[in-house]
């Protein structure tokens, strides 16, 4: 992929997140997904890709638009594109910290088609790269990410999801001594900081939603960090799709090579909201905005961040409704 592309792919997640922004905390999280939705399709459709989503909204039966299999750009260069346009629709609903904007896009065939389901996961940053291991108890786990920063247990931070099914792996990872995060929403977020040692978090574990994992994969291929998952089927249906997508072990692990393959690979990301490592949208008065946004492609390792100034009143592309 051209490398020009991974500004463009920044003007995909600017437009979501300043559209989104327009409703946060206002309690109406479908409004906002949907204008981030609109917004991100109207300027993909500017870019020069030949785009399949394999990771979107949902089915085309159940989406509008970025469903699953939609085609997105005017080009001839056939690319996989994962979008998340609203990571973190409550939390810009009730106005709270780290929603964004998120799209991954790689060579065709080469980002896992995940299907709508719950993943385990494992996240952490380039200096534990290659010692954790998914199947692990979670205190060697915990041991071996100290050790490789040179830490103290008890000066290691996990995150994960504040949900019930986590109740016992929480206490578990307190008897360690590890300190707990606890979010509400945005797994994505999460997994992309472990890999940034000022946000102060170290490695992430919990269940969450798998398309959530690909895109979270990509995030740290380009960072040199490091995604493990594990389908989770709940029922036979969910275990029938898994097959579908040639999956012969829906219970397998997941590495880095099987969510995101090869090494070509852009990840985009806009702050709606505040968060530790991305700033939220600014409205300044008049038609004026300021964003904050993170892009990164993995075949060079590149990572840039990007503090924008809008005229909204400039841009024909932008949907703001």
């Amino acid at each position: 992929m051209d490398r020009e592309l991974a500004l463009e792919f920044t003007r995909v997640t600017e437009a979501a997140a300043l559209a989104a922004a327009k409703w946060m905390g206002t309690g109406k999280k479908m409004e906002a997904d949907n204008a981030a939705t609109t917004a991100m399709r109207k300027v993909f459709d500017t870019i020069a890709i030949d785009g399949t989503v394999v990771i979107g909204e949902g089915e085309m039966d159940e989406a509008p638009m970025l469903y699953i299999g939609e085609k997105l750009g005017h080009g001839t260069d056939p690319v996989d594109v994962a979008v998340d346009p609203l990571e973190g629709t409550n939390i810009v609903a009730k106005g709270l910290w780290n929603a964004m904007a998120v799209v991954a896009v790689a060579p065709q065939g080469t980002l896992l088609h995940a299907p709508d389901m719950y993943m385990e996961k494992l996240a952490v940053g380039p200096a534990a790269k290659g010692l954790v291991d998914i199947e692990a108890p979670v205190e060697h786990n915990l041991r071996v990410v100290a050790r490789a920063l040179g830490k103290s247990l008890e000066d290691v931070v996990a995150i994960l999801l504040d949900r019930p099914r986590h109740a016992e792996l929480i206490e578990r990872i307190r008897k360690t001594g590890v300190r707990i995060k606890l979010i509400t929403d945005g797994d994505v977020a999460a997994a992309l900081n472990t890999a940034f040692p000022e946000v102060g978090v170290d490695i992430m574990f919990g269940t969450g939603g798998a398309p959530e994992g690909v895109l979270a994969a990509a995030a740290l291929k380009c960072l040199g960090g490091e995604f493990q998952g594990r389908l989770v089927a709940q029922n036979e249906e969910e275990h029938r799709r898994c097959l579908e997508m040639g999956l012969q072990d829906p219970s397998a692990v997941l590495r880095m090579e099987d969510l995101v393959k090869g090494e070509d690979a852009i990840f985009a990301a806009t702050g709606v909201t505040d968060g530790e490592l991305l700033r939220g949208v600014r409205f300044l008065g008049g038609d004026q905005a300021t964003t904050h946004s993170l892009v990164m492609r993995a075949s060079s390792g590149t990572v840039r961040f990007i503090e924008a100034r809008h005229r909204l009143g400039k841009k024909p592309n932008l949907v703001m409704v």
